[in-house]
């Protein structure tokens, strides 16, 4: 520990021991217990290094004035220091651990009423249970009954904390034994890399037994509660029930072969009470429950029968409603038996089979049907079901032939019906289920669920052409219906993508849905409402992107004819986002071109002004980096440098981006500027051996304060080899204004703006160390030039010396000027972020100890009120 911290510990303690309340910023004692917990799991002793912590929390325990959560911190900060033998040895030798934890105690000072104490008594109990002795304690304490009666805790915090202590402790000390091979095998890898702390509640200390009494008293407790408190009595104990069953989840999860059937044992006969009950609330913990079990079985081939007996049970016994929530849970854990996993897929077929007419289960009239149908006339009701159905219906068409009951088609076939339903264009062909119907026309969470169902299921169409034809029908007409809400709107937009990647010919999309498909397009990208323009402009550049085969790559749904203008329109859009995803379609629509070198035409010529028009002038930051992006992709996707009028306009765009972009004032387009100026890097020196890539070379984690860009770019392939020199490459990217961004961002305030740069500078220094280049670059006499030069004058005295006068733009070699910036250990600062300084133990000490002093004289305070530093 560092030794400043051992100094000012003491007067801390002082401090939270004596004012009788809390700190003003609590989260203070919260970064308190994760210093001493690092402490603890590296190893260290904590009553060794801070032995003022023994005294301090016999002090406060004694204290029943002081504030709660300082009382809190400190039975949590207790468990922690009996977290090992000789931690537990000491405080029992102090009479301390019999006062931090004696309930008798907390209840006579009226305390225990405030939930702060109790999950501070609960958590200490959960650090402090880390070995054999702290059960011995646990158990002659009687702390087992008090512990199970805190599961229905009127905090759910609390109730939570408790649920988790209890689990840990039935699992952490599961004897050897009973683990089977697995828990054996787990044992010899931990003993052969001791240098691993412990990972979570499945690791299991060697010398707990078979024949320990503290544990089979705890597992004899638990199994008499889960007896008696599984089954609700009343209405008002669903809670309780609810609470028991999250704990036996948990167990049965990650419990051994002999603790499993312990507690399936003592909770099989009122688990299956609960069961044939058919209380709601309960249908998904119970599956939880089932869930668990099976999985944690010795052999799947064998299942318990004890939880195939329930697992049946839940999937026939309950109420619609119930079943089909039953048969979701059990499709997602995705363990499948045929009979089970049938009966869950009949289940959430229904309620499509019986709204739609569609014969999904080719079956006659059955009793599930009747209770169904009889459950869909609830519109409530009615939507909840379809909605469940429809979201399992994807991966219901993955199932394998024997457990499919219809065609995958079919399937697809029902979401289309009952996307027709809900329009009202047509009405159901199942006869007598017009009341059903009713209840999901004009519903947006229906709508909403079957359009995504529909794009999901796009990944298992065969494509037949007349399916694709009419999904194509299907979705033009919800965009074309002025009652569609935008949401609706944007998930038709997303459908359709998906289904035309299907497509490998377009040519059998008839004239009529092509033209229909145009008008509506017209008139969604002129809607009042801008996220209806938004998602119109994201789908042409979408359809832009959709690969059709080497045939058709000229084809498109929509000619470019139609789609340019209306996208060159949204460039002009009052609201900030449309404007940006034109820009972004924009570059979807033209990558095929620039790939294949094409000739530049005339549109494009006025589009380049325009988005530079944006760069310089937008108010709003997400225009401005779309356009960066643009002229990235651009960039990256154009053959070798040539003398085409199109190579020369590209060039002529991105200096002017990297001028522009290098000194905006949001951070993000900077960053995308400095993309840019990494391919330009890349294009440069790609052929020279000394050269590395900044990506690939100086890797560092991601920014932690902000998102920057995912977007990954790579060079179109350019065949033959670089002949120029070095000399000439960087001449021609001091030219270019490679280097002024570069430096511009490595000054810059913003960090992912300098971390990048840096990055690049060094990638650069690199390269052309062992050069003689004489390339220079001017240095100006105001903004990044003089910061520059500020650096210069820190690293180097004799090249700031040469510098003569900040008001002017002076000439310095660049070889030069790499060399002296310092580069290696800016980077190691910029990598390592400001939580060195302000994230530490000494700074958090300090800043209590500040906070303290500010509030105990306030009239002598100052300035702005002094708080504790919420790193």
């Amino acid at each position: 520990m560092d030794r400043e911290c051992v100094w000012l510990l003491p007067g801390v303690c002082e401090v939270l021991a004596g004012s009788g309340r809390c700190l003003p910023d609590d989260t203070s004692l919260e970064k308190l217990l994760d210093w001493f917990t690092g402490i603890r799991e590296a190893g260290g002793s904590l009553l060794e290094a801070c032995p003022c912590l023994l005294e301090f929390t016999s002090s406060v325990v004694l204290n029943t004035a002081s504030d709660p959560g300082v009382l809190s911190f400190t039975l949590r900060l207790a468990g922690l220091l009996a977290a090992t033998e000789d931690g537990l040895k000491m405080l029992q030798e102090r009479s301390v651990l019999n006062q931090v934890f004696n309930l008798q105690h907390w209840q006579e000072a009226g305390l225990w009423e405030d939930p702060c104490l109790r999950i501070g008594w609960v958590q200490g109990l959960r650090s402090m249970m880390q070995h054999p002795k702290a059960l011995t304690f646990f158990v002659q304490s009687g702390f087992t009954d008090p512990l199970l009666r805190l599961q229905t805790d009127t905090s759910l915090f609390v109730a939570s904390a408790a649920n988790q202590t209890l689990a840990h402790i039935l699992l952490f000390f599961q004897p050897a034994s009973s683990l089977g091979c697995k828990g054996v095998d787990k044992r010899e890898e931990e003993e052969e890399d001791k240098g691993k702390t412990r990972a979570s509640i499945t690791d299991f200390p060697a010398v707990i037994n078979d024949s320990s009494a503290e544990y089979t008293a705890v597992v004899t407790a638990i199994s008499e509660y889960l007896k008696e408190s599984l089954v609700p009595k009343e209405n008002t104990k669903h809670h309780q029930s609810l609470q028991v069953l999250k704990l036996l989840a948990l167990l049965l999860a990650q419990a051994g072969p002999r603790l499993r059937d312990q507690l399936l044992s003592a909770a099989a006969d009122s688990l299956e009470d609960v069961v044939t009950a058919g209380c709601s609330q309960l249908t998904l913990p119970l599956m939880d429950v089932i869930l668990a079990a099976c999985s944690s079985g010795t052999d799947e081939r064998v299942p318990d029968r004890r939880v195939t007996r329930l697992l049946s049970t839940m999937l026939n016994v309950n109420k619609p409603a119930d079943l089909i929530h039953a048969a979701a849970a059990f499709l997602r854990r995705g363990r499948l038996d045929t009979v089970h996993t049938a009966r869950a897929v009949r289940i959430l077929l229904l309620p499509l089979h019986i709204i739609t007419g569609q014969n999904l289960l080719d079956t006659s009239t059955t009793e599930d049907e009747r209770q169904f149908s009889e459950q869909l006339k609830s519109k409530t009701c009615c939507i909840s079901m379809i909605c469940v159905s429809l979201t399992n219906t994807p991966q219901i068409t993955l199932m394998p032939p024997d457990v499919l009951p219809c065609p995958q088609a079919l399937i697809v076939s029902a979401v289309l019906s009952l996307l027709k339903i809900c329009s009202g264009v047509s009405s159901s062909s199942s006869t007598g289920c017009s009341e059903v119907c009713r209840n999901v026309i004009s519903s947006g969470k229906v709508q909403k669920c079957a359009l995504e169902a529909l794009t999901a299921l796009s990944s298992s169409s065969s494509g037949e052409k007349e399916k694709i034809s009419e999904v194509f029908t299907v979705l033009i007409q919800y965009l074309d219906n002025p009652d569609s809400d935008p949401t609706v709107l944007h998930k038709s937009y997303q459908a359709l993508v998906k289904w035309m990647s299907l497509c490998t010919d377009l040519s059998f999309i008839t004239e009529q849905l092509r033209k229909d498909l145009e008008e509506v397009v017209k008139k969604r990208v002129c809607d009042m409402r801008w996220e209806v323009r938004d998602s119109t402009v994201e789908f042409l550049g979408h359809l832009a992107g959709v690969h059709v085969s080497q045939k058709c790559a000229e084809e498109s749904l929509l000619g470019g004819c139609c789609t340019t203008p209306l996208l060159k329109e949204a460039l002009q859009d009052t609201e900030s986002y449309v404007r940006a995803s034109a820009v972004s379609a924009l570059a979807k629509t033209r990558t095929h071109r620039w790939q294949k070198g094409a000739a530049l035409a005339e549109e494009e010529t006025e589009t380049a002004s325009q988005l530079l028009e944006i760069l310089s002038q937008d108010s709003e930051g997400f225009p401005r980096r779309a356009v960066v992006r643009y002229f990235t992709s651009w960039f990256s996707s154009h053959l070798p440098p040539s003398s085409s009028s199109s190579s020369s306009l590209l060039m002529q765009c991105v200096r002017s981006v990297l001028s522009h972009g290098s000194t905006d004032l949001d951070w993000e387009v900077k960053v995308h500027t400095l993309e840019l100026a990494e391919l330009l890097l890349d294009e440069a020196f790609s052929g020279h051996s000394s050269y590395r890539k900044a990506s690939n070379s100086l890797h560092a984690p991601l920014h932690p304060y902000g998102v920057v860009s995912d977007q990954t770019y790579t060079l179109h392939t350019h065949t033959g080899a670089h002949t120029h020199s070095v000399e000439s490459h960087l001449a021609g990217l001091v030219e270019q204004g490679v280097l002024s961004a570069l430096l511009s961002g490595l000054v810059d305030c913003d960090r992912p703006v300098a971390l990048k740069a840096c990055r690049l500078l060094i990638a650069l220094r690199d390269t052309i160390s062992h050069s003689e280049s004489t390339v220079a670059c001017e240095l100006q006499g105001w903004g990044w030039g003089l910061e520059v030069r500020r650096v210069l004058g820190r690293k180097d005295g004799d090249l700031a010396g040469s510098l003569n006068g900040e008001a002017e733009s002076v000439s310095v070699s660049v070889c030069e000027l790499l060399r002296c910036l310092g580069l290696d250990e800016r980077l190691q600062v910029l990598t390592q972020s400001s939580d060195h300084v302000h994230n530490s133990p000494r700074s958090l000490l300090q800043d209590i100890l500040t906070a303290s002093a500010a509030h105990a004289h306030p009239d002598a305070q100052r300035g702005p009120e002094v708080i504790v530093d919420c790193y």
